[in-house]
């Protein structure tokens, strides 16, 4: 398979590293000193684009690279209160998008026990929850998109709660979200549930980037020759 990379940071490089491993050919990497390349027939000849960069240009890379018939794998997050419309525009275009706020297995497990936690405290009104992520300082959307998952798959299934909130909890049917970003973490995730009598806690804890770049690259290979908007969901049926 074909790949084009746009962000060649720490995890574009992890990213690169583990596509050839599995014997891919890298045909274009973009970042910011060569946009251009966008246009470029190196780029054009990507099976697949997989894009880990910042949430200011992610939509743009993604409108680029579909402009220039290449399908997106992206992992980019803090932009998504423009998904709706961004949907739309992928369905009717008939563009390829795989997102998720999370490539790795083990959060994607994580998710799915959280839902599952989350339909049995719903019948349990006497426990309060909330959640704390920790990420290294140099991610810049706080909370993180894994939290922001999390969180809507709390709302999904606990009835007395209706939105998620950043740092404290004002009102009863929030769902605090605490972001300590420190050091080098590559991604804590905690979510706690607490009543006057205990406590119940589940915690994922990513010990390295290797996870995430292994899952971006399983999903390009998922996605090669698919159309449409795409997630861990599809690909992990869970």
């Amino acid at each position: 398979m074909k790949i084009a990379l746009i962000g060649y940071g720490k995890m574009g490089k992890t990213i690169e590293r583990i596509a050839l491993e599995r014997g891919h050919e890298i045909v274009s990497i973009i970042d910011v000193e060569n946009l251009n390349d966008f246009d470029s027939d190196a780029f054009k000849s990507a099976d697949v684009a997989i894009e880990f960069t910042v949430p200011q240009v992610a939509l743009s890379n993604y409108r680029r690279a579909f402009a220039s018939g290449v399908a997106v794998v992206s992992g980019t997050t803090g932009w998504t209160a423009e998904l709706p419309q961004l949907k739309r525009e992928i369905e009717d275009g008939g563009k390829t998008l795989f997102w998720t706020s999370n490539f790795s297995l083990g959060v994607n497990i994580f998710m799915a026990v959280n839902k599952y936690l989350a339909k049995i405290m719903n019948q349990f009104p006497n426990y309060d929850v909330e959640m704390t992520e920790v990420h290294h300082t140099q991610k810049l959307d706080a909370p993180s998109g894994t939290a922001i998952t999390l969180a809507e798959g709390i709302l999904e299934n606990i009835d007395r709660k209706t939105s998620w909130v950043k740092e404290i909890e004002s009102k009863s049917d929030e769902i605090a979200i605490k972001s300590i970003r420190e050091g080098q973490v590559p991604g804590i995730h905690t979510i706690r549930y607490e009543s006057e009598v205990d406590l119940i806690e589940i915690t994922h804890d990513s010990k390295n980037r290797e996870g995430l770049a292994l899952g971006a690259v399983l999903a390009a290979e998922f996605t090669c020759g698919k159309k449409g908007f795409l997630g861990m969901n599809d690909m992990l049926k869970f």
